[in-house]
């Protein structure tokens, strides 16, 4: 493993209180683009400087301003904020597992199950959009990095797209599953949150303390929310199979050592 894999959760040198850096650090600049339902001209500029204003950039300027049709008018500002962001005050869920190559997940799966380890997948309700959860399960994987079939110890069964909840219990069950991971793209009026609520308590209804690890991602999700919706891990935009991978061995060895 490298240093960066090693050093989880470490902020060598990191100031406590910090301000945007625009053209000197400290300064307080930062740069904003919004969408207006006005035309373009000088009082569409004129309100986008006064909605900046209001949103704290004193002073702020148009550094560009499109139109986007006959009423819409697209732009982008620059300027001056006054806020600090107390760095003791910043809550997120550290990564608190080393990242391991494949073949390190590999021998951690054999040395404590001597088996393969069971991955169930797929969206849940009326989500049809499989693109995160393959990125995670595909052998294609996500940015170079290959998904979890390409693990040889780890067997996993993707059910696509809208999988009813009961039909994800049937299948976990059925499979014997280690883990079920739940992707969630669609999140018009919290339907991530909804579906993912629902999925961990029929697991708890149906399997109680002997349910496998539940683990839920998507662009929306919060990691820090993995406790109130019922999971035991949530994963956010731009994760990795390797990272995955990675916590499934880490949670199946710290379960195994209780």
């Amino acid at each position: 493993m490298t240093n960066e894999q090693d050093a989880i959760g470490e902020r060598p040198n990191e100031p406590r209180h910090v301000r945007p850096y625009g053209d000197t650090t400290g300064d307080g600049m930062v740069q904003t683009s919004f969408t207006l339902p006005l035309s373009h001209g000088p009082r569409a500029e004129a309100a986008a400087l006064q909605l900046a204003n209001k949103m704290g950039m004193d002073p702020a300027m148009v550094v560009h301003a499109k139109a986007m049709g006959a009423q819409y008018t697209f732009f982008v500002v620059y300027g001056k904020v006054s806020h600090i962001v107390d760095m003791d005050a910043v809550r997120v869920v550290e990564r608190e597992f080393p990242l391991l190559s494949p073949a390190e997940v590999n021998s951690a799966v054999r040395n404590l199950l001597r088996r393969k380890l069971v991955v169930v997948g797929g969206c849940i309700g009326t989500d049809a959009h499989t693109v995160g959860i393959d990125a995670i399960l595909n052998i294609k994987g996500f940015a170079g990095d290959k998904g979890l079939e390409y693990y040889r110890e780890l067997r996993v069964i993707n059910l696509g797209a809208q999988v009813s909840v009961p039909q994800l219990v049937k299948r976990a069950r059925v499979e014997r599953a280690d883990a079920v991971l739940v992707s969630q793209v669609v999140t018009q009026r919290d339907a991530h949150l909804l579906n993912t609520r629902e999925m961990s308590a029929a697991f708890a209804e149906a399997m109680g303390q002997r349910r496998p690890l539940l683990v839920a991602g998507g662009p929306r999700f919060d990691p820090l929310m993995a406790a109130d919706l019922g999971v035991d891990r949530v994963f956010a935009k731009g994760t990795t199979p390797g990272e995955v991978a990675s916590y499934l061995v880490h949670a199946i060895s710290t379960d195994s050592e209780q």
